[in-house]
Order: structure tokens, then sequence, then C-alpha cells
């Protein structure tokens, strides 16, 4: 990839202090530093929109659902995983005896 482009930025002398530093006892070139960074902010921010998109998808989904009676109420929800625990812990005990 070339590298054209000029990037100028405002920063506190303190900050950039300890930055030029650390990239000096990682006998990395600060600029390297830098793209570095900013590809992982890239991803970053990508990650989090598509990690978005999901969530609202499934949000939507789950709306369209109860909106379509397409639900189970809480009581029938515990009751289903209570059978569900009794046949399990029926299973291991039989088995164990």
């Amino acid at each position: 990839m070339t590298k054209e482009a000029i990037f100028t930025m405002k920063l506190e002398p303190e900050l950039r202090d300890a930055f030029m530093a650390e990239a000096e006892v990682s006998h990395r070139p600060a600029s390297q530093v830098v793209r570095e960074l900013m590809r992982e902010f890239i991803e970053r921010q990508r990650q989090t929109r598509e990690y978005d998109a999901f969530l609202r998808a499934k949000v939507d989904t789950a709306r369209a659902q109860i909106a379509s009676g397409q639900y189970a109420s809480d009581a029938d929800v515990e009751a289903r995983f209570a059978a569900r625990r009794s046949a399990l812990r029926a299973k291991v005990g039989g088995a164990e005896a």
C-alpha cells in the first residue's frame, strides 16, 4: 500500500512525548504505530456496526413474533424448563443407580 497522505494532528506535548518514547522502546517508527492504531480503530468500529445491525435485526424479529402471537408466556417457559430439569434429573439419577 502506498503511503502518500500526510496526517497532521494537535495533541498535548506530554501525550506526544510518551507516545514517541513508547514507539522508540518498541523499536518501531511512530508512523507505523499510528497506522496500526488506525487500522485497529477502523476494525473495532466495523465490528460495532455489524453487532448493532445484528442486534437490531434480532430485536425486530422478536417484536414481529410478539406482534403475531408467536411467543410463550413466562409461566409457560418456566413450566417447560421445570419439566426438562425433572426429566434430566431422573435420567441422571437413574444412570447412577
